[in-house]
């Protein structure tokens, strides 16, 4: 009920883009985990070609964020996260209605070129609605984005059971609900006349050293997020036997998500600064790989049930850890970015802390499984989770050094009210 209370709290606006997230996230995990089977078993493809069809799906996402951010600074937030929802829209219907290579490829161009324009917009569009609450504005935030991506594929794993194309259609019908109320419900904000030119204004953010040095020093973070849907899984099948046990995981981190994510920020919203709670996340997050570390390999499945559930605790362990970390240290860092600059250029702000976000998650997705192949061959089961460990560690003593230099912005003063 406490959530429910903080979510009639913000402004309608705010309460909409909760909602939309929950939709965006499903409508995505009904849909796209299950496409390169798709591409595959129904339409024959070979490997390589899949690999491009999502390759471009999230070059087309990742590398254009800054695109959308610098949109929702010129033309308004409002319009971007529309026509990021409907191309969307019409991104996931070519999945169902084309099977052709040149119509899928469109179809993944739009699907990521649409993730690139109202992700950046809808963060940005929090930020300056939140009216002064902007951490736990982003704490209910990932609520509903974690609820989402744990009702996303089960949704799709039971409309799989009627064909692919039922599955997309599905997913395009959320987007188009979404850009419907988006349209009906998000109020339109005047922008005026902006000087500078958009190049002026990407130069003006890639020279804040600063910002730079914190959207890097948090590479940790999104690398370590990605393992909910790579290591841990993969950890949790092994040592089970049974591929269901990958949902497990999933759904740890969202009852600790809905449980827990409002009260943790509010708590520590009024206990330190917020870098000395990203730093506390980052080392939380770290940590969360040690449990399943610890536990020597094991060769084949597990002797009867209650073997393989003494097994998967360690995993599952490390999931509800993991997601505390994210608890602690998101919705401060999601706070922090705009304060880097000027509230003018805040979607840009979001943008390029996305594309440095994209290209970490991936080039740490690759280091992660070069390691869990290593391990496959040496017998070193440690040496994953080893990797993830020293990259929060890595990152959490990047954010204590910037923030005992003083380069995180200091939170906003409190007004004072005026006395005769």
């Amino acid at each position: 009920m406490r959530t429910w209370h903080e979510i009639r709290r913000f402004p309608l606006a705010v309460q909409l883009l909760l909602v939309n997230q929950f939709g965006v996230n499903t409508g995505f995990y009904l849909l796209i985990p299950y496409l390169a089977t798709h591409l595959t078993d129904d339409l024959g493809m070979s490997a390589a070609v899949v690999g491009m069809v999502l390759g471009l799906r999230t070059l087309s996402q990742q590398g254009l964020f800054v695109v959308g951010g610098s949109a929702a600074d010129r033309l308004g937030a409002r319009g971007v996260i529309i026509a990021g929802c409907a191309l969307r829209t019409l991104g996931f219907a070519l999945f169902a209605l084309g099977d052709g290579l040149v119509v899928l490829l469109c179809a993944s161009v739009l699907s990521g070129f649409a993730g690139a324009l109202f992700n950046p917009a809808v963060r940005a569009y929090i930020a300056r609605e939140a009216d002064g609450r902007t951490a736990e504005a982003f704490a209910l935030f990932n609520v509903f984005a974690a609820t989402g991506a744990l009702v996303g594929p089960l949704l799709g794993s039971a409309l799989l059971l009627v064909d692919f194309r039922t599955s997309a259609l599905t997913a395009a019908g959320i987007f188009a609900v979404l850009t419907v109320a988006q349209i009906m419900v998000l109020p339109a904000r005047a922008t005026g006349p902006r000087a500078g030119t958009v190049s002026a204004d990407w130069r003006e953010v890639l020279g804040n050293r600063a910002f730079l040095a914190f959207a890097l020093a948090m590479v940790g973070m999104f690398t370590l997020e990605s393992q909910l849907y790579l290591l841990l899984p993969d950890g949790a099948r092994r040592a089970t036997g049974w591929d269901g046990s990958a949902g497990l995981v999933l759904l740890v981190g969202t009852v600790a998500h809905l449980s827990l994510q409002l009260r943790v920020t509010r708590a520590l919203k009024r206990r330190g600064h917020r870098g000395l709670w990203v730093v506390a996340g980052l080392a939380l997050m770290a940590l969360a790989f040690l449990p399943p570390a610890l536990v020597p390999g094991t060769s084949g499945g597990p002797d009867g049930v209650a073997d393989g559930v003494v097994r998967v605790l360690p995993v599952l362990t490390g999931a509800l850890l993991l997601s505390l970390g994210l608890m602690v240290a998101q919705p401060f860092v999601m706070e922090l970015i705009p304060d880097f600059g000027r509230a003018e250029l805040t979607g840009t702000y979001f943008g390029v802390f996305y594309v440095v976000s994209g290209v970490a998650a991936a080039v740490g997705n690759t280091v992660v499984g070069w390691a869990m192949d290593t391990a496959g061959r040496s017998g070193a089961a440690w040496l994953p989770w080893a990797c993830c460990a020293l990259s929060g560690l890595a990152s959490a003593l990047a954010v204590a050094r910037l923030r005992r230099s003083g380069a995180l912005p200091a939170p906003p003063e409190p007004a004072v009210p005026a006395t005769a």
